[in-house]
């Protein structure tokens, strides 16, 4: 897709750069948590309208995400090896651009609340504020990624909110597992730049952590299994989602080996084995309730 609008359309990808539509691995790690509130709340297939628009709405917020995130972070990146070749770092996109692809983006995911209830409604608001504050936290605490954590398990109260007309138990479940997990990789994320961070004063739980980190980020995914077995439990999942689970322990073992010498491209590629962790809880589900 991105070679054909090259070929075409080259000047539209300084944007989708600036939105990682490059990169669709935050818009993956997004969207697992979404199918798997979409499949549980429905006890199986969900409605394809429900399913487009979560969706849509996943890939439009997280796209607004990273085009603040950047406007934020425009004289920081420059600074980063990872980052310096972003567009507003580059000036192949201005911070004006930028402002108006990030209104453009928004507007967009607000036409999809028109679709939804007023719970739903509540939920994304909130949301939307926690996910366009999130740029700050880098600069004021060393929790940026349990914070994103919070950002990234919304849709999944919002989905039982729309399908359900409540936030169950089990929904709020699912959404302390998904922040778990979001911690864990996303500080295995933060251990690629941390070197960088301490030089600039961008803050990360993987300075927090230290030495630590590799030790606290096991403990926090031994927590992550152990949420997703309560979930289980509480939904009444069969062996096929256990068995999902069980596999995302040996996932995140492999994960642990990946870090251990805290080599930066090792590191980035423990970050990436993440969408293997949330296609296989997915998977568990969708599987579980195929075969009920």
């Amino acid at each position: 897709m991105l070679k054909l609008i090259e070929k075409h359309w080259p000047q539209a990808l300084p944007y989708l750069r600036l939105m990682r539509a490059d990169r669709p691995i935050g818009t993956l790690l997004l969207l697992w948590p979404a199918w798997w509130a979409l499949w549980s709340a429905a006890e199986g297939m969900p409605p394809f309208s429900l399913w487009l628009i979560f969706t849509l709405g996943v890939f439009l917020m997280r796209s607004a995400g990273c085009v603040i995130n950047d406007i934020a972070d425009r004289k920081y990146d420059g600074h980063v090896s990872r980052t310096r070749q972003r567009p507003l770092a580059i000036s192949e996109v201005s911070v004006k651009q930028a402002w108006i692809l990030f209104f453009v983006l928004l507007a967009l995911s607000a036409s999809l609340l028109l679709f939804l209830n007023l719970l739903t409604f509540y939920l994304a608001l909130a949301a939307a504020v926690i996910a366009m504050t999130y740029p700050l936290m880098k600069r004021y605490t060393y929790l940026p990624q349990a914070y994103l954590g919070v950002a990234f398990s919304f849709p999944i109260p919002m989905v039982y909110a729309q399908m359900t007309g409540t936030v169950p138990k089990a929904a709020w479940l699912l959404f302390v597992a998904n922040i778990l997990w979001t911690i864990a990789y996303d500080t295995i994320y933060a251990m690629v730049d941390r070197k960088d961070d301490l030089k600039i004063g961008i803050k990360s739980t993987a300075i927090l952590f230290g030495d630590l980190d590799r030790v606290i980020i096991g403990i926090i995914q031994l927590f992550t299994v152990f949420a997703f077995y309560l979930f289980g439990q509480q939904t009444d999942m069969g062996g096929l989602y256990y068995l999902g689970v069980i596999i995302i322990v040996w996932l995140f073992a492999y994960q642990q080996l990946l870090i251990a010498g805290r080599n930066e491209e090792r590191c980035f590629k423990a970050f990436l084995h993440n969408n293997w962790v949330g296609m296989t809880l997915f998977a568990g589900i969708f599987a579980d309730f195929l075969l009920k």
